[in-house]
């Protein structure tokens, strides 16, 4: 315990500064009203997140936005601190309280720790891709939604039975994977670029183990009851088109509560979409329709 700590003292004042440069760019834009902030998350695993919500008491609803998976651990050390921050305004201002908690193993908290051999703490990796175990490594995230979830919904400002997730890309796939445990604080969840196995080798659209990939969302669909709406890009060069519509297809066979929407290319790779100012007027009419319906 106390080395975790002394790592959340030492990265603290890193993420201070990399927070107060980006805030130096709010000056007179749509976040002017509008409260951005870092919090240190205590849990089994304490982490660090961007929180942006409306001025006021509230309480609010919260919605927790989770970021994408890199197996690379030098990739992760160099994480930024604040992503999809766009899209957390435009959520803010639909009236949010918006968690973007950076998951152990990435960013500042991706720290030697050379006694024990290793790189920062990671959580989600899937194993060999000629046996691919999917379904753990979409848990795996799932859980740190829960704790997230769970320190953010005793906070005064914050309604506690009304909660949304979204994630991207591996993220979004965590989304799915707690869609299957259906909390009941979560009213609704939104993957943006869901699924996981992309970019095997390191070439696009080129996955590992598909059908371990199309099994696994088959797995989550036969608990899940939480309305989910799943977007992706027609260029996205992690899960292109054929697999998507195979993935949403099991998803609802085996019982679960989707609504799928694939839209046109976007940008030289529609995987990152949700990260580009530009995506906001594209994707904000299906999820406030979405939400308006599940909240």
């Amino acid at each position: 315990m106390m080395r975790l700590i002394r790592l959340i003292a030492l990265v603290l004042p890193l993420l201070s500064n990399a927070f107060a440069a980006a805030g130096e760019t709010a000056q007179n834009t749509d976040a002017e009203k509008l409260r951005e902030e870092i919090w240190a998350i205590p849990s089994v695993v304490p982490m660090l997140a961007y929180v942006i919500r409306p001025v006021g008491d509230g309480p609010f609803p919260l919605l927790v936005i989770n970021h994408g998976v890199s197996l690379d651990a030098k990739e992760r050390s160099f994480f930024p601190v604040i992503e999809f921050r766009d899209a957390a305004i435009w959520f803010a201002r639909q009236g949010y309280v918006v968690v973007a908690p950076v998951r152990p193993g990435y960013g500042a908290t991706a720290i030697e720790i050379p006694e024990r051999g290793l790189f920062g703490l990671f959580f989600s990796g899937v194993g060999d891709c000629s046996d691919a175990n999917f379904r753990d490594a979409g848990l795996a995230i799932a859980s740190i939604d829960r704790w997230v979830i769970e320190y953010m919904s005793v906070q005064p400002f914050i309604k506690r039975d009304e909660v949304v997730v979204v994630g991207q890309s591996g993220g979004g796939w965590g989304a799915i994977a707690l869609a299957s445990q259906n909390p009941a604080a979560v009213r609704a969840i939104v993957g943006f670029a869901a699924g996981r196995g992309g970019h095997f080798n390191g070439k696009p659209n080129n996955n590992c183990a598909p059908d371990n990939l199309v099994e696994a969302a088959a797995q989550f669909g036969r608990t899940a009851r939480i309305p989910m709406l799943w977007i992706y890009s027609h260029n996205d060069s992690y899960f292109g088109p054929e697999l998507t519509k195979r993935l949403r297809t099991a998803f609802q066979a085996a019982g679960g509560n989707v609504e799928y929407q694939l839209l046109p290319d976007f940008g030289e790779d529609g995987h990152f979409m949700i990260d580009s100012a530009d995506a906001v007027h594209l994707w904000a009419p299906l999820v406030s329709e979405f939400l308006k319906n599940h909240r």
